[in-house]
């Protein structure tokens, strides 16, 4: 069967955010000043081939943990549905 996995990796609350309080800033420069705290992270978008949706999560999982987040620096949460 064939999954697509939808992920988002965000840096963790306690480090800091430099995209994000650039954009934050920039908010008060186009108006929208009562917009705050904004943090930048990346979405990924994947297919995984796997018998079952069990496994296809195991495998994000490990591609997250291994290769897409920094887990020092980044969370990550993801969401699978089937093809």
């Amino acid at each position: 069967m064939k999954f697509i996995a939808q992920i988002d990796v965000m840096p963790k609350k306690e480090i800091l955010d430099p995209q994000g309080k650039a954009v934050t800033g920039s908010m008060k420069n186009i108006g929208l000043g009562e917009i705050t705290n904004v943090r930048v992270g990346k979405h990924i978008s994947l297919e995984v081939e796997a018998e079952s949706e069990a496994e296809a999560s195991e495998k994000v999982d490990r591609a997250c943990k291994q290769l897409l987040a920094n887990l020092i620096m980044e969370s990550y949460e993801f969401k699978i549905a089937a093809v």
